[in-house]
């Protein structure tokens, strides 16, 4: 299958979302304290979930998102191709009003993501490509534009740490480098810190879903990088019927 061919529809679907998640956030209703049901935060899910569906029916492929995630895995077991879709990834960084969320939609093929779009709207960044496609930041295929990974040669391991998620266990492995300095970044945001080879490695000992990680991992994968699950130091599989994710490391 040409991938290529979708890239156009992710990327406008992702920009799609980003407008609406935009509107909401740039509102002068924004109040997401008080957690109601119509919150900002619960409108620009929704808005967005809604805007990419739209765009993504024109595929035959089904669709599993962190708003639909209640569809029974003896529906989904068997599917060949699908999308993964979080509309909004990021939720303290969007409560923050920091820029740093971002729309992610990644196509599945069997377990593995093939090919993915990370958009942060407040940024206005967006990145996107898959398996045998590269890397790329910017809206086109431009040379110009694709991400190629630098070797780090000089100065302390830089490694990823959430701005929310940091830890005990993430403490712990980052004091077994003799020279390390963190990086911080919200969201999927982090994984792309290694793409722009701003950082080295990424170990994750919290919880995520598999829509957290399917669309920057598809970006990783056209840089040759892959996110390991500390379980069995084996890629990520998705569509598994439990959608939490291991706990994982990335390494350039």
């Amino acid at each position: 299958m040409d991938l290529n061919q979708f890239l156009p529809l992710i990327i406008d679907a992702s920009r799609d979302a980003g407008i609406k998640i935009m509107e909401v956030y740039n509102s002068e209703s924004f109040d997401v304290e008080q957690k109601q049901d119509d919150s900002p935060l619960t409108r620009a899910d929704k808005l967005a979930n809604q805007a990419i569906t739209k765009r993504l029916q024109e595929t035959d492929f089904p669709i599993l998102s962190e708003e639909g995630a209640k569809i029974p895995y003896e529906e989904r077991k068997d599917w060949e191709y699908f999308w993964m879709v979080d509309p909004l990834d990021g939720t303290k960084e969007f409560i923050k009003q920091n820029g740093e969320f971002t729309v992610n939609i990644a196509l599945i093929h069997k377990n593995e993501p093939i090919l993915g779009v990370v958009y942060a709207p407040a940024l206005d960044k967006i990145y996107f490509g898959g398996k045998g496609l590269g890397a790329y930041r910017s809206e086109n295929m431009d040379p110009q534009d694709q991400l190629k990974l630098i070797k780090h040669e000089k100065g302390p391991t830089r490694i990823v740490a959430s701005r929310s998620h940091l830890n005990k266990d993430t403490e712990d492995y980052i004091n077994q480098f003799k020279e390390a300095e963190t990086v911080s970044m919200g969201s999927s945001l982090k994984f792309m810190l290694l793409a722009d080879s701003e950082a080295d490695i990424y170990p994750r000992f919290a919880p995520t879903m598999e829509w957290d990680t399917a669309a920057a991992h598809a970006v990783l994968k056209g840089l040759d990088l892959e996110v390991m699950s500390m379980e069995d130091d084996k890629p990520l599989r998705y569509n598994k019927e439990n959608l939490l994710n291991p706990y994982f490391l990335v390494k350039r």
